[in-house]
């Protein structure tokens, strides 16, 4: 799956994170305004680059209203993740970052409209995990059930999102996992072990592969019009334990307790609608959203450097 790579002028969020670099990898050469936030200068190579804006969304409001002043369209991909670099847990204080960011970006695009410059549209990322125990295939109208801390903070950024009333174009974005920064491919250390249920399969999950989900929220910054909700996953399942496999990497299995989730599927009906319904040049075919597989999940990691080192092994 490969659109067009021009973007319309787009401010994101966050762009320092896990997915903000690969989209900074993908979107390279899309040939638009793209304005990259971070709180921090960056160092090395990136600290020369075009388009950086250094800014705290949450103690600059001025600032960041002025860098989306002319944007069509607010990515907020900031927040706190679990995990990490340290591998910690996030704090509720860390956690209620993810509903305050949301809420910042949105007031950063009232304040555009209200000073006459065009209200950008607001794309928020959620996460599949709002979902939390529901059984699937989980539609957008599929009520919510979160379960981690995490998940409960984005339903909490939703629900803030929903009821600021500000007159804007919102879309909640919800993400499944991601190949490669995931916590199966990107997580995986030496001695990894997957739970294993009565039918001998590995929990399966929605995934999506790193440059499908820079080519589907390209296209999503495009749409003149979004829905409210929108799952954001490649069709089908893939099990854990094939992805591992697929990438070379070694794994245990243990008994899956009692409380383990044997399957995550986001009904992706409304994204493969969307993507259809835009415009692709023929050299671009095929534009469907392809059919998840373990194979080309790594692949599509492998090529951004995002699998584990194999001197790790």
């Amino acid at each position: 799956m490969r659109f067009p790579p021009t973007l319309r002028p787009t401010l994101i969020l966050g762009a320092s994170g896990r997915i903000g670099g690969i989209l900074r990898h993908q979107w390279a050469s899309a040939g638009a305004d793209l304005r990259w936030q971070r709180r921090a200068r960056p160092e090395g190579a990136e600290a020369g680059a075009q388009g950086w804006h250094v800014l705290d969304p949450l103690a600059d409001p001025d600032a960041l209203a002025e860098a989306a002043r002319g944007a069509a369209a607010i990515l907020c991909l900031a927040g706190p993740v679990p995990g990490g670099a340290a591998g910690r847990e996030l704090s509720a204080r860390q956690l209620v970052q993810h509903r305050d960011l949301a809420l910042a970006a949105l007031e950063a695009a009232a304040h555009v409209r209200d000073a006459g410059a065009g209200a950008p549209r607001v794309l928020l990322a959620s996460s599949a995990a709002v979902y939390g125990t529901a059984s699937g295939p989980l539609q957008e109208d599929t009520p919510l059930a979160p379960v981690a801390p995490y998940g409960l903070a984005k339903a909490e950024m939703e629900q803030a999102a929903r009821a600021a009333e500000l007159g804007l174009g919102v879309t909640l974005l919800r993400i499944g996992n991601i190949a490669g920064i995931d916590a199966i491919l990107g997580g995986w250390q030496p001695g990894f072990c997957l739970d294993q249920f009565a039918d001998g399969q590995t929990p399966r999950r929605s995934y999506i592969g790193p440059r499908t989900l820079a080519d589907v929220l390209a296209t999503l910054i495009r749409c003149p019009d979004l829905p409210q909700v929108l799952n954001i996953a490649q069709p089908g399942l893939v099990a854990m334990g094939d992805l591992l496999q697929a990438a070379g990497l070694e794994f245990a299995r243990r008994p899956a307790p009692a409380q383990a989730i044997a399957e995550v599927q986001l009904d992706v009906t409304r994204l493969i609608g969307l993507l259809a319904a835009q415009p692709v040049p023929a050299a671009d075919l095929p534009a469907r959203l392809p059919v998840a597989t373990a194979a080309d999940l790594v692949a599509e990691a492998r090529v951004l450097d995002l699998l584990p080192d194999s001197r790790s092994r």
